[in-house]
C-alpha cells in the first residue's frame, strides 16, 4: 500500500514548535501535544474510507514513516522505545479507542473508569488504581465515546445525556455527559475477557469449592429455576455465563439483555436486546416486550441478563407455566432482599395482586437463589446457596444449603473464611435424582467443611 492511497497530499512540511534536544515520555504534556499534532495532521490528510478497509498491519508502516518524517522536521529526540509508543498510540487513535485501547488489551483489568478526560482508573484483581493515561481534552473523549456507541446504533447528546452500549467483545459501556455529569463526560467500561471463564477458573479463584460447583451444575442440568443475587461488581454476570455452560447443547436458549454481554457457548442461542426510544420518542423495545415475545419462540430455556423492572412479572409467569431451567440475575445484598425487590418490580406493572398471591407466585416459580459478594480484599465469593421451599403463612420460606463463613482478615488484607454445608438436605435433591443425577450421601452433612 502506498502513502498516496491513504493521503491526498504526501509530506508534512508545515512548521511547528521545536523540541530540539528534549527527550519525551508518554506521560509528559509535551508528548501529548506532539502526539495529537501528528494525529491531527494524519486525519487531515488521510483517506479515512480507505483506512477503515485496510488491514492495520498494512497501515502501521505508513504511520511509522509519517511519524519519522515529522520528528525529523521538528527536531524532536525520541529513543526507539518512545518512537514505538508514539506510533502505537497514534494507531490507537486512528483505528481503536485512543488512550483506553491499551487498557482493553490488558487481560488483568476488569473495569475502566474515565472521570472526565483527565483521570482514568482501572480495577485490577478487585482493587482500584489510577493510571497515567488520559485524553487530550473533553472533545477528544467525546469523539472516542461517539466511536463506541455509534457501532451499536446508540446516541448521546444534551437531550439524551445517558446511554448504555457494548464493545464488540461484549464488554458493558455506560456513558453520562453534561448537563447530567457536572464536571465533564464520564465513561465506565465493565470488561469481559476474550476467553469466557469456566467453572474450573472460579474454583481456582476460590470463589466456590468443587463440591458446590458440581451441585450448582447439577441444578442447571435438572432444569431448576435459578436467580443469582449480588451487588454491583460482585460477579453475577460472570457466574451466569459459567452456569449457562451446563445447559445441554440440544436445547434452544433465548437470552434477553439490556445490553448484550452474555457469552454463551452453545450453538442454538437466540440473542435479544432492548432498544431505547428514538429522538421522536418512538420505537422503544423494553425487556418486558422481549420476555413476552420470547414465549412465542419455542424456548427450552430463557436467560434474562438482569431483572430490574416489570418484566419480573412475565418472567415468573413463564417459570410457572412450563419454562423450567430459566436463569437470571438481580441486584440485592441478601437472598431475602432479592425477594423483596422482586415484589416491588411486580408492583411496577400496575397489576393489583394481593401480597400473598404475589409471594406464592415467587415461591412456586423460583427454586434457588445464589448469593455472590465482592469482599473487602477484592475477591468474589459465593456466600450462600439457598433454596425456596414454599410458604409459611404470608412469608416465603428460604433455607441455606451452603454458606461461606468469614473468619477474619489475614496478611495483606486477605479475607479468611471457609465454605460449609448447613446440614439441610434440599427438597430439590429428589428432583435431581429423578433426572438421573447421583448425589453423594455426605454432600449436605453439617460436618462437611470446605476450606
Amino acid at each position: 500500500m502506498a502513502l498516496k492511497d491513504l493521503t491526498g497530499t504526501p509530506g508534512m512540511n508545515t512548521p511547528g514548535q521545536t523540541f530540539a534536544g528534549k527527550t519525551l515520555t508518554s506521560t509528559d504534556n509535551i508528548f501529548y501535544d506532539l502526539k495529537h499534532r501528528i494525529h491531527g495532521r494524519i486525519v487531515d490528510e488521510i483517506n479515512l474510507k480507505v483506512l477503515e478497509e485496510t488491514d492495520p498491519e498494512e497501515v502501521k508502516p505508513e504511520v511509522s514513516r509519517i511519524v519519522e518524517q515529522f520528528l525529523t522536521e521538528e527536531q524532536v529526540l525520541l529513543n526507539e522505545g518512545e518512537r514505538k509508543i508514539l506510533v502505537d498510540e497514534i494507531l490507537d487513535e486512528l483505528l481503536g479507542l485512543g488512550p483506553i485501547e491499551p487498557l482493553l488489551r490488558d487481560g488483568t483489568i476488569s473495569d475502566i473508569l474515565c472521570n472526565t478526560y483527565k483521570n482514568i482508573y482501572v480495577e485490577r484483581l478487585g482493587l482500584l488504581e489510577k493510571t497515567t493515561y488520559r485524553f487530550a481534552d473533553n472533545a477528544h473523549m467525546l469523539n472516542i465515546i461517539d466511536r463506541i456507541i455509534s457501532r451499536v446504533g446508540r446516541r448521546v447528546d444534551e437531550s439524551s445525556p445517558m446511554v448504555d452500549a457494548r464493545l464488540p467483545d461484549g464488554s458493558r459501556v455506560n456513558v453520562i455527559i453534561p448537563p447530567a455529569a457536572i464536571d465533564g463526560p464520564i465513561l465506565s467500561i465493565r470488561r469481559f475477557g476474550s476467553r469466557p471463564l469456566q467453572m474450573e477458573d472460579l474454583v481456582n479463584y476460590k470463589t466456590l469449592t468443587p463440591e458446590i460447583a458440581e451441585f450448582m451444575a447439577d441444578c442447571v442440568q435438572a432444569k431448576l429455576n435459578i436467580m443469582i443475587s449480588g451487588g454491583t461488581g460482585s460477579g453475577k454476570t460472570t457466574l451466569l455465563n459459567v452456569l449457562s455452560g451446563f445447559i445441554p447443547s440440544n436445547e434452544r436458549v433465548v437470552t434477553i439483555e439490556d445490553s448484550a454481554e452474555l457469552q454463551l457457548q452453545q450453538e442454538h442461542v437466540v440473542r435479544l436486546e432492548v432498544r431505547p426510544p428514538s429522538i421522536e420518542g418512538t420505537g422503544e423495545i423494553t425487556q418486558r416486550d422481549l420476555v413476552r415475545n420470547s414465549l412465542r419462540m419455542r424456548p427450552d430455556r430463557i436467560i434474562l441478563g438482569e431483572v430490574r423492572g416489570p418484566e419480573a412479572f412475565d418472567m415468573l409467569q413463564a417459570m410457572n407455566t412450563g419454562h423450567e431451567g430459566s436463569l437470571t440475575t438481580i441486584h440485592a445484598n441478601a437472598p431475602r432482599e432479592s425477594l423483596t425487590r422482586l415484589e416491588s418490580m411486580i408492583l411496577q406493572t400496575g397489576i393489583n395482586l394481593p401480597e400473598k398471591a404475589m409471594r406464592f407466585m415467587i415461591s412456586s416459580a423460583m427454586d434457588m437463589i445464589i448469593q455472590v459478594a465482592r469482599l473487602t480484599d477484592g475477591s468474589r465469593k459465593i456466600v450462600s446457596v439457598s433454596e425456596l421451599v414454599g410458604m409459611e403463612g404470608n412469608v416465603i420460606t428460604i433455607q441455606d444449603i451452603f454458606i461461606f463463613e468469614k473468619k477474619g482478615i489475614g496478611k495483606e488484607g486477605k479475607v479468611l473464611g471457609r465454605f460449609r454445608a448447613t446440614g439441610i438436605r434440599p427438597n430439590c435433591a429428589d428432583k435431581l435424582e429423578l433426572a438421573g443425577i447421583k448425589i453423594p450421601d455426605d454432600l449436605f452433612s453439617p460436618d462437611k467443611v470446605y476450606e
